[in-house]
């Protein structure tokens, strides 16, 4: 019998493969991964400074460990080069693989800023383990960090970077942080609580090249100005990896397009995590990707499950400034209003009918967040 064969290793295709041992314990399972297995948070990448973890004991097993908790193969350091969905056969690296259903867990690549310099080269990002071991090393006998991008991963890192003396800058294109998730007064809030925690900002600003200066960068924005770095760390965001399942001749849009069963436009073939457009949507975190496993999990052992994603609310890991926000759907028509105390900031958004569509909370507001997660709609149900 052909094997379920899940492509990833990281928390999408890890958490697929353990919810569907959890329905069947003896389906031949087989999963792929071009790096070296070790299953860790990702999240925990961008906090782990301040909690005093080095990259080895972010690490919470390995692929040995896992393969005989799984009761499965795990296929390490092995790329995945071609689908053929007709055959339901994958092409590795020198030899055909034969698979019964498919599930793409792919993740996505750091989008690279376009930049000019002789120093453009050595601009790090973080998207896994193996980054951030690097990025670390790098840290070694540094004292100035600059980060391109303000959104979630840049002000975590940054804050994380603080809290232990490094000196840094961050270079964010938009008048406030976290633009793209929180209204104004709220990304202000962030804004002037990273920098009483030290960091200094450029805002509105885009940063166009790196230039080797002595033992140091210069990073150039585009009006002239100029950071002096030690190290220069881009986070402005990430793209989804879909070139496999285009060559395969699956239908993708700005991710992996699938349906709300998971189920993309090839037989057989599902797709999950921050590869995955499901319904139109993109949702890189944590929480509906756990929405999305368990339901695949259900769908892999013949139980054909649709996904459900009940109001998710995105917690910002920046000590400085606790943030938790539930964006309102972008399509609904309202109005936000703010309450601001000594307790923090929260934002309520209501729509037309004065229905609670969303909310954002700070600093020790975030204490109502179950309260209001409990007022919201889902936000895709089946």
């Amino acid at each position: 019998m052909d094997p379920i064969v899940i492509i990833g290793s990281g928390l999408g295709g890890y958490t697929v493969a353990r919810e569907l041992r959890k329905l069947d314990q003896n389906a031949p399972l087989t999963l792929i991964t071009a790096d070296d297995g070790r299953f860790y948070s990702k999240p925990t990448l961008s906090t782990a400074l301040a909690s005093g973890k080095t990259p080895e004991a972010l690490s919470l097993s390995d692929a040995i460990k896992i393969q005989g908790q799984l009761n499965a193969v795990v296929r390490t350091h092995t790329n995945v080069h071609a689908i053929d969905t007709a055959t339901h056969t994958l092409s590795l690296d020198g030899e055909t693989l034969r698979y019964s259903k498919l599930v793409l867990a792919l993740g996505a690549d750091p989008i690279r800023p376009r930049l000019e310099g002789d120093a453009a080269y050595a601009v790090l990002s973080v998207n896994d383990l193996t980054d951030y071991t690097h990025f670390r090393a790098a840290l070694v006998g540094t004292h100035r960090i600059a980060i391109i991008g303000g959104g979630l991963i840049g002000c975590e890192f940054a804050n994380d970077l603080a809290s232990v003396g490094f000196e840094v800058t961050v270079v964010h294109f938009a008048p406030y942080p976290l633009d793209r998730l929180l209204p104004p007064p709220a990304g202000e809030a962030v804004l002037h609580a990273l920098q009483r925690a030290g960091i200094k900002w450029h805002l509105n600003a885009q940063a166009v090249a790196v230039q080797r200066d002595g033992a140091f960068y210069k990073l150039v924005m585009a009006d002239g100005s100029e950071v002096e770095t030690d190290l220069v760390l881009s986070a402005i965001g990430l793209r989804p990896r879909t070139n496999l399942a285009e060559a395969a001749g699956i239908l993708t849009h700005r991710g992996i397009a699938v349906n709300r069963y998971l189920e993309t436009s090839a037989q057989d073939v599902y797709a999950l995590g921050d590869c995955a457009e499901v319904e139109g949507l993109l949702l890189p975190y944590v929480m509906p990707l756990m929405q999305a496993a368990r339901a695949l999990a259900k769908t892999l052992a013949d139980n054909r499950t649709a996904v459900n994603y009940p109001a998710m609310p995105v917690v910002v890991k920046t000590p400085a400034c606790p943030v938790v926000a539930a964006p309102p759907p972008e399509d609904i028509v309202g109005e936000w209003e703010f309450e601001a105390s000594e307790d923090g900031l929260c934002g309520l958004f209501h729509d037309s009918e004065k229905k609670l569509r969303g909310f954002v909370l700070t600093e020790k507001e975030i204490s109502r967040k179950n309260i209001l997660v409990q007022q919201l709609p889902d936000y895709l149900n089946s």
